[in-house]
C-alpha cells in the first residue's frame, strides 16, 4: 500500500476546491494515515462533500497540495480510482438490474474474473444481509435496502481506502448498527475509513481522529475524546422550561457554569458538576419542566464551534 512521503495514505496542505467566485474548501490542512478511520464532520454546506470529491479523483484540485495513496489525483486518477471505494451522498444504482446484476457488473470494471466476481458477490450480499433479495430488481428496494446495496458495491475491488459520503443516510436504527459493525470489521482487516457525516453518534463510533469543518474551513481536530476534553465541560445541565418562559430568564443563568448555551427548546449548562448547578437553579427560583444531567458529547464540541443546532 503506497503512502505520501509524510508517511500518510491521504495528504493534504492548503486544499482549495473553488466553483466560480465561491470557495467550496478554503485551504485545509490534513492527513490521514494508513488503517485510520478518519472523519468530517460538520453541517451541511460546510466543504465536506467537495473534500471527498477531490480525494475520490472526480473532482479537480483548485489549488494546494493532495497525494491519495502517494499519487497526484490529476495525473494518477485511473490508478487512485481503481484502489479505492467510493460511497456517495446519493446512491447511484441501476435501479433495473437486479440487486446481484448491480455487484457483478460494477466487479467487471475493474476487470475481475468472473469466479471471483461471483464468489465475492456472494460474500457481500451476506455482508449487508441482502441475499434473499439478491434476484429482485432494485427499484422497489427500500431506502436502506438500496443504500445498503451501495455500500456493497463500493467493496467489490477490496479497496485500500473506502470513502463514504454521509454512509448511514436513510438506514434505520438496526440497519445503522449492523453497519457500523461490519465498517469496524473492515478496519480491523487494514482497510483505511475516510467518512463524512453530520451524525454525532456515527463519528463517535467509527472515527480514531476526525476534523470538524465549517464555512469551508477546518474549525478542529483531534480524536472525539481529545474534542470533547478540549472544548466542552465534563457534565452537561439541560434544562427545559415552559413555553415563553426561556425568553424571560435573562440575567437568571449568568455565573451557573462555565457557559451557558440557549436552544430553541432547551438551556444547556456547560460545568464540572451538572448537580451543583442544578441546585443553584433552584436556588434562584428557576422551576425547569425537565432537567438533566449528563456526560459531554461531540453535539456540544459541534454546536460549540458551528454555532448551529442539528435541527438546522
Amino acid at each position: 500500500m503506497a503512502a505520501s512521503p509524510s508517511g500518510s495514505l491521504i495528504h493534504a496542505r492548503a486544499l482549495t476546491k473553488r466553483f466560480g467566485g465561491f470557495t467550496a474548501v478554503d485551504a485545509i490542512d490534513f492527513d490521514v494515515a494508513p488503517g485510520e478511520s478518519f472523519g468530517f464532520l460538520g453541517p451541511n454546506g460546510a466543504g465536506k462533500t467537495s473534500t471527498m470529491r477531490m480525494i475520490a479523483c472526480v473532482s479537480p484540485v483548485s489549488a494546494g497540495t493532495l497525494r491519495v495513496l502517494g499519487m497526484d489525483p490529476l495525473a494518477d486518477g485511473p490508478r487512485i480510482r481503481a484502489r479505492i471505494g467510493v460511497v456517495p451522498q446519493q446512491d447511484t444504482l441501476d435501479m433495473e438490474l437486479t440487486v446481484r446484476e448491480n455487484l457483478a457488473i460494477y466487479g467487471r470494471y475493474f476487470d475481475l474474473p468472473r469466479p471471483v466476481i461471483r464468489q465475492r458477490v456472494d460474500e457481500l450480499l451476506d455482508f449487508v444481509q441482502l441475499a434473499e433479495r439478491s434476484g429482485d430488481r432494485v427499484e422497489p428496494l427500500s431506502g436502506g435496502m438500496k443504500r445498503r446495496l451501495t455500500i456493497a458495491r463500493s467493496l467489490v475491488n477490496e479497496p485500500d481506502l473506502l470513502l463514504l459520503d454521509e454512509p448511514t443516510t436513510g438506514l434505520d436504527p438496526q440497519a445503522r448498527h449492523l453497519l457500523w459493525d461490519r465498517l469496524y470489521r473492515l478496519k480491523q482487516r487494514g482497510v483505511t475509513l475516510v467518512l463524512t457525516t453530520h451524525y454525532m453518534d456515527e463519528a463517535e463510533q467509527l472515527c480514531d481522529r476526525l476534523v470538524v469543518m465549517d464555512k469551508a474551513q477546518i474549525v478542529a481536530e483531534g480524536s472525539p475524546r481529545q474534542l470533547v476534553e478540549r472544548y466542552s465541560t465534563r457534565e452537561v445541565l439541560e434544562m427545559r422550561f415552559p413555553v415563553g418562559v426561556q425568553e424571560t430568564l435573562d440575567g437568571q443563568l449568568d455565573g451557573l457554569g462555565d457557559r451557558v448555551e440557549r436552544l430553541p427548546d432547551r438551556v444547556l449548562v456547560y460545568t464540572a458538576d451538572g448537580e451543583a448547578a442544578g441546585a443553584e437553579a433552584y436556588a434562584r427560583g428557576l422551576r425547569p419542566e425537565m432537567t438533566l444531567v449528563r456526560r459531554s458529547s461531540l453535539e456540544d464540541v459541534f454546536l460549540r464551534l458551528t454555532g448551529r443546532s442539528l435541527v438546522e
